[in-house]
């Protein structure tokens, strides 16, 4: 640091001292302000102290990420600062991409410290002489933890702390996290019932970002719903040539693909200077996007979150988002991409994608001045995680049940676990569930001497090749003839192609050979047109911090008074909506209702989100079907949502009736939603981690047909035979809480009992209501009929 004329800030003075006290605790401070040397700095101490003591052999530090990318950076900037300091310490990387020889080597001759995923801690956890190999271990640091928190990958994480905690006992525990909003739980999920002792760090340094607003030259032509932004292509071009390297954030993969196409249609000048960087593109081709970064040789890329970590973009000046980012966490972290230097400014423009969603831009910009950064809620007794933890320890060397009992008892996930559940999770790797009796393949463990542990080879390399908690959709890779993959797309996406189509894909145009086995062979087309694969799970839930905000923008509005550039910009639609019905002020729920050639239509305006939305609409369709016989069909954005009928929709009965009750709540969801089929999705991916269902040996993963019937047979048969079924248990609830957001829903459903309700009878569709209507008409029609539909409708409603 001195050769480089740095000073250590406060909050490393302090990670310095607390670490060489032998304490625990959790680092927040803003990216690129050092934190990695804040805590590397006395990890080399540590380590220089072991090997004085003689200790040969480590690890003797794990430096847990969530990314393998980010792997890459931390292993770098510790070898510099190694090689700068003529330090005799050795650093190794393990995740999926280290060769086989590499492992065998970290086996026979550990490094001093591992940068290592969640995944492949379990996995070292899982082979023989675990506790041997891990006994020097004094630190563990867990990287972007704000990442892992709220995830089964987090889970695993609390689980690896506590089974090297009983390995090690003087093992201290490092988080570091970007800011959220519920920091002091960060800590204590990460310490389990050592949170008392743990010190939170936080720096006092206050990152600048600079918000600006991409605004349309005439809102009246901006549209009003329907589109991925590409009107305001024009106004992105001159960001990009004033910039020395832009980074082009867009939320789905599908819109990644579309406005790479468009931007190299519209300045073919930055081919050779632009690339596309998504989740789904082949890892050669993404090392490749993030190196041409780190060296100052991409001019632009377009990219999901798939870069919001894991690369230091120091040259990085510019930031774009297209689209509301739906969280302000997620914003923030983007917008750290640039100025990514202590004292640096991140800037950021927002694109809106229509005009509405400037309102967005407004309350962010809001959110960020104020510091509401949402809380990332903890996964809890998680059975499916921890029945593939007690696999990981019989595979090992084998377990005793008290032991673990009391060892996972001390974690955030696990403490409420009662000794009956954990009987239950024991007898079922043991001899399957009381269904599955007479299934040899369910019986992986034996109890031998007051031990659990499996002796089976087969199971032990079926188990290590299912570790891991992400259970991704069915995969095809997507290969030339006679050259290289280049990515890969999911199986729903390839059954909707035959030979000869062409698709859009890693920004190139390619024409469907054939299908062979696991793959999609395809050529090169000169094709301007084509179809745009789209990705499940595409979909962002708004966050209730910025729902709360948009309300309140929203208010501001109809007020007229102190508005900012995006609400001036914005005035001429708020004044229309206000002509054909209400802006509503933060106590009132909008309700619209009036008539087009489709039918009736019901709107209504709470802003909670598309999730929410989507469970408030079938559950008001549900409750009033039982007041009359009436059918509807119902479309949702993350402003309101939209009931439409044949018949006119009674609005005086759901009022009277007090039909948005939270009341029954949970009963009227499990009968108005399919939610039948969505627990048994959210059951598939527990029975893939449980080990259920094996997902295949690599390279013959089962087709997602096959894994999904597989899981609704189980799932039909502990309904039927075994309704207290741990596992069917956390599908009911992970369903409700995670999917359907139920405690928000009965939060929006408390605050409508304070609000008062404005019942607007419209001419036809307003501002607000249009683009759900879009949305409606986005399930029915294709792209280029819905485009001519959505100008005619603009069109009809502006008049």
């Amino acid at each position: 640091m001195d050769s480089k004329g740095w000073k250590p800030k406060r909050f490393q003075r302090e990670a310095w001292k607390a670490v060489e006290k032998g304490r625990s605790g959790l680092i927040n401070a803003p990216t690129g302000s050092g934190k990695t040397y804040s805590l590397w700095i006395p990890i080399t101490r540590y380590i220089k102290d072991q090997k004085q003591q003689g200790r040969k052999k480590g690890p003797f530090a794990l430096w847990i990420t969530p990314l393998r990318s980010l792997s890459k950076e931390i292993a770098q900037a510790a070898e510099r600062y190694i090689s700068e300091n003529d330090l005799d310490i050795t650093v190794g990387i393990r995740n999926g991409d280290t060769s086989q020889t590499e492992r065998r080597r970290q086996k026979t001759h550990p490094p001093d410290m591992l940068v290592i995923t969640p995944e492949s801690v379990h996995l070292l956890l899982a082979q023989k002489g675990a506790d041997s190999y891990f006994k020097h271990l004094g630190i563990m640091v867990v990287d972007e933890w704000h990442e892992l928190l709220g995830s089964k990958r987090g889970v695993q994480v609390e689980l690896a702390r506590c089974r090297l905690k009983s390995i090690s006992s003087r093992l201290q525990t490092w988080g570091i996290s970007a800011t959220i909003g519920n920091m002091d739980e960060a800590m204590d999920v990460l310490m389990g019932d050592d949170h008392p002792e743990g010190q939170l760090i936080c720096s006092n340094i206050q990152k600048q970002i600079e918000v600006r607003s991409v605004l349309p030259d005439d809102i009246e032509k901006m549209p009003w719903g329907g589109h991925l932004g590409i009107k305001l292509l024009d106004k992105v071009i001159p960001i990009i040539k004033a910039s020395e390297s832009t980074l082009i954030f867009t939320n789905t993969r599908a819109q990644c693909e579309i406005w790479y196409h468009h931007l190299l249609v519209a300045e073919p000048e930055l081919a050779g200077q632009m690339a596309m960087h998504h989740g789904s593109i082949a890892k050669p081709i993404r090392l490749w996007v993030e190196e041409a970064l780190r060296q100052g040789d991409a001019k632009v890329v377009v990219c999901t979150s798939s870069l919001d970590l894991g690369v230091d973009f120091t040259p990085v000046d510019t930031v774009i988002q297209i689209g509301g980012p739906k969280g302000v966490s997620r914003f923030v972290q983007r917008a750290g991409r640039s100025g990514h230097r202590p004292e640096a400014v991140s800037r950021i423009h927002f694109l809106p994608t229509h005009a509405l969603e400037l309102v967005e831009s407004s309350a962010i910009r809001v959110a960020i001045e104020r510091g509401m950064m949402e809380a990332r809620p903890p996964f809890v007794l998680c059975y499916d995680v921890l029945i593939q933890f007690l696999m990981t320890l019989a595979v090992s060397d084998g377990f005793r049940a008290e032991e673990v009992f009391q060892q996972v008892k001390r974690t955030h996930c696990y403490r409420d676990l009662e000794w009956d559940d954990f009987l239950q999770l024991l007898d079922f790797i043991q001899r399957g569930s009381p269904s599955l009796r007479n299934y040899e393949e369910f019986k992986k463990v034996e109890y031998v001497d007051g031990l659990y542990k499996v002796f089976s080879r087969r199971v032990a390399m079926r188990h290590r090749m299912n570790i891991g908690t992400i259970v991704s959709d069915a995969m095809l890779h997507v290969k030339f003839v006679g050259g290289p993959r280049i990515g890969m797309v999911e199986e729903w996406f390839v059954s909707s192609l035959k030979e000869g189509d062409i698709f859009w894909f890693a920004g190139k145009a390619l024409r469907l050979v054939r299908i062979h086995g696991q793959e999609i062979q395809v050529r090169k087309s000169k094709a301007t047109k084509g179809k745009i694969p789209a990705w499940m799970g595409g979909k962002l839930p708004m966050s209730s911090q910025l729902s709360l905000l948009l309300r309140e923008r929203f208010s501001r509005a109809a007020e007229g008074e102190d508005l900012d550039e995006e609400l001036k910009t914005l005035a001429p639609i708020i004044q229309r909506q206000k002509e054909v019905s209400v802006i509503p002020d933060a106590g009132q729920l909008l309700m619209e209702h009036f008539e087009t050639r489709d039918g009736h239509h019901l709107c209504i305006y709470p802003f909670e989100g598309k999730f929410v939305h989507e469970a408030l609409a079938s559950l008001l369709a549900y409750r009033i079907s039982l007041i009359m016989p009436i059918s509807f069909t119902f479309a949702t954005n993350d402003y309101g949502f939209e009931l439409l009928s044949d018949s006119p929709i009674p609005i005086d009965a759901i009022l009277d009736n007090d039909l948005f009750s939270p009341i029954d709540l949970s009963r009227d969801l499990l009968r108005s939603m399919n939610s039948a089929e969505l627990t048994q999705r959210s059951f598939r991916d527990i029975a893939v981690i449980s080990g259920l269902i094996f997902n295949g040996y690599p390279g013959q993963q089962k087709k997602e047909r096959h894994l999904q019937a597989s899981a609704r047979l189980f799932y039909q048969v502990f309904e039927e035979h075994e309704p207290d079924n741990l596992l069917l248990r956390q599908a009911i609830f992970e369903t409700f809480e995670h999917q359907l957001e139920e405690s928000r829903l009965r939060l929006t459903l408390e605050r409508f009992s304070q609000q008062e309700f404005k019942i607007v009878h419209a001419e036809g569709p307003t501002p607000l209501s249009f683009p759900i209507i879009v949305n409606r008409l986005r399930e029915k029609l294709s792209s280029e009929k819905l485009e001519d539909r959505i100008k005619k409708l603009q069109i009809a409603y502006q008049r």
